[in-house]
């Protein structure tokens, strides 16, 4: 009689389980593991090809590490700045983060000027020394998250514990100093860029120094660079002895920099640098000709198969009507009626007679004759004869600045001209009138005409650069978000305030149309980020 055992299957254990085999076969024990293992890949056979399909790709995004962009540049708000240059910095890399892609983060030098309340936020990473030609100094590294992004700051006392963070004597050796120091300094930030996006003739010899002393070296491969040009008016000029006294390049390199006999730093970044960008797809164009180049439109055009233009955007959690601290009273799109109470507190603040029905025309702006103060001097009587209000604010030339207090004690009762800097002042400028006038003979790309549509303040500009690209002309009123007029003469420009006066007093629910739509134009850094996004994904998949 057969024994139980030969009979009776075993009970499975609880770690164990028996398959059946082909006669001739040993028994073998699976793990349970393998078995659920099994079971879900058949299942996932199963499944239809485009759910699969959509399965693999959501999870390869997951896996997929973000690219890196380090901004180089000479300023960046809210830690150092004089201009547009600062508010982009400040701005364009945490939009870039705001995506999934790309991690920008920023480095710029440590300067006196740095907020003396968030020091202690400063992180020391390292230091190191930094050969430039002759000289070995001392650099420091330090870092600072703000917001979504990392700031690091490049620390030399003798070149950056200044009055000022421009205007000196030596500054093409400060910013030479900057360009070597963030190429030495790479391999110390636990981040290796990409791409290094380097603006204005500050860091423009990043890329000829990344193309000439670093690209070929294991830690630096593959780094793409980005050149762009926030006004071509500063090139970065340099006489011939510094090429190897200063910026330790050989000699025979001269002719790569060269330009009229002289080093043209802007120049040589235009011919190293993979890719050249302008702050507006119109000024990209325009300095390819003489009138707007000064002096590079030849280098431009040789090398204008990698040149772009992208509009810049503005900080609108900055400037807010809704959350603004420095405005007397705050209102948005659906609800303007702050906008009334900021205009007379404004009045009464400068000395103004307050009065409701007459239109308040602004300028902020750097006084210089680009700018188009000059034909703003010739419309000034002209002006000044027509039922308004004109607020100037700004510095610069001193004749200009002489002028607009000369204008102020003529017409008292109907102009004021603060001559100063005053970012307070400038926002409750921006809210309190009506029009913004902002004539440039050039002009980049501009923030102020798109600060003043936040603000439902009408912009009346001048047909160039990024004015031309932000502002959409109303006409008749029914449509656009401004006013522009393309010649570049005083009487075209008193031509687009009266038709701005014009709709302004005779057809106050078109004004009140305008003003919804220039509040509601979008011009935020999401935008110039996607085009930048775009920009970088070509450059990368080269």
């Amino acid at each position: 009689m057969p024994k139980k055992s030969d009979t009776t299957a075993k009970k499975p254990s609880a770690k164990k389980t028996t398959t059946a085999k082909p006669a001739g076969t040993k028994k073998t024990s699976v793990n349970a593991a393998d078995v659920k293992a099994d079971r879900a890949v058949k299942a996932e056979c199963t499944k239809p090809p485009v759910e699969r399909a959509c399965e693999k790709s959501a999870a390869a995004k997951k896996t997929v590490a973000k690219k890196h962009i380090l901004f180089v540049c000479s300023e960046a708000f809210p830690f150092a700045g004089t201009g547009g240059l600062g508010e982009v910095m400040g701005s364009l890399p945490a939009a870039i983060n705001d995506g999934d892609n790309y991690e920008a983060r920023v480095i710029l030098p440590l300067y006196d000027s740095f907020p003396k309340d968030r020091r202690c936020e400063l992180e020391f990473v390292r230091y190191i020394y930094v050969q430039l030609s002759w000289r070995n100094q001392y650099c420091g590294l330090f870092r600072l998250k703000q917001g979504n992004t990392v700031y690091y700051f490049v620390d030399n006392e003798y070149y950056y514990k200044r009055s000022s963070l421009y205007g000196h004597g030596d500054d093409v050796e400060r910013f030479a100093f900057l360009s070597k120091a963030v190429l030495d300094l790479i391999p110390y930030l636990d981040y290796k860029p990409d791409v290094l996006h380097c603006n204005d003739w500050q860091t423009a010899l990043v890329p000829i120094y990344y193309k000439l002393f670093y690209m070929y070296r294991p830690e630096y491969s593959d780094i793409k660079t980005v050149f762009t040009i926030h006004n071509i008016e500063y090139q970065g000029w340099a006489d011939r002895y510094m090429l190897g006294d200063v910026f330790g390049i050989p000699d025979y390199e001269f002719g790569s920099l060269e330009h009229f006999g002289e080093i043209n730093l802007m120049k040589g970044a235009i011919d190293y640098s993979d890719s050249v960008t302008t702050v507006s797809p119109t000024y990209a164009q325009e300095i390819l000709s003489q009138e707007y180049g000064h002096t590079l439109d030849g280098d431009l055009v040789r090398n204008a198969h990698k040149l772009r233009g992208i509009l810049n955007g503005v900080d609108t959690a900055t400037y807010d009507p809704e959350t603004n601290p420095a405005l007397f009273a705050h209102y948005s799109a659906d609800d303007r009626s702050g906008k009334a109470t900021d205009k007379r507190e404004l009045q009464k603040m400068l000395g103004l007679p307050e009065r409701s029905d007459v239109p308040v025309i602004a300028m902020i702006t750097r006084l210089a004759a680009h700018k188009g103060v000059d034909i703003v001097k010739a419309a000034m009587d002209e002006l000044m004869s027509r039922d308004v209000q004109v607020i100037m604010l700004g510095t610069g030339d001193s004749d200009y600045e002489n002028y607009f207090r000369y204008v102020q004690d003529i017409y008292g009762n109907k102009m004021r001209a603060v001559i100063a800097f005053n970012k307070d002042l400038s926002h409750k400028i921006y809210s309190g009138a009506d029009m913004f006038l902002m004539p440039s003979r050039s002009e980049p790309c501009g923030l102020s005409q798109m600060m003043a549509c936040r603000y439902g303040t009408i912009p009346i500009v001048r047909e160039t650069g990024g004015l031309k690209d932000s502002i959409t002309d109303a006409y008749n009123g029914d449509f656009g978000n401004g006013y522009k007029f393309a010649r570049y003469a005083a009487d075209d420009l008193v031509g687009a305030v009266d038709r701005a006066l014009g709709l302004y007093r005779d057809y106050p629910d078109k004004w009140n149309g305008l003003v919804d739509r220039a509040m509601r134009t979008d011009f935020s850094w999401k935008n110039s980020a996607k085009e930048y996004v775009k920009l970088y994904n070509d450059l990368l998949s080269r």
